[in-house]
């Protein structure tokens, strides 16, 4: 490769080696634990932008729901 992308990127592979740059943190977002029938042990049940846990828990198919960040 060649051009400043490439330059950039040896760089940033300099700095990670000498340790004077830290690799950006996981990203992380909210996610949804709590119980259901099926496994009554907490487990995750999903993203909090993919399901509804007071949907979950008004309807019964969920409980002790909280909502935790999570790295992807």
């Amino acid at each position: 490769m060649e051009g400043p992308a490439a330059e950039e990127a040896e760089a940033r592979l300099d700095e990670l080696e000498r340790g004077t740059r830290t690799a950006p943190p996981p990203r992380e977002r909210p996610a949804v634990y709590g119980s259901t029938k099926k496994e009554p042990e907490r487990h995750f049940i999903g993203w909090l932008d993919e399901v509804d846990p007071d949907d979950l828990f008004a309807s019964g198919k969920a409980w002790g729901l909280t909502v935790v960040r999570r790295s992807e």
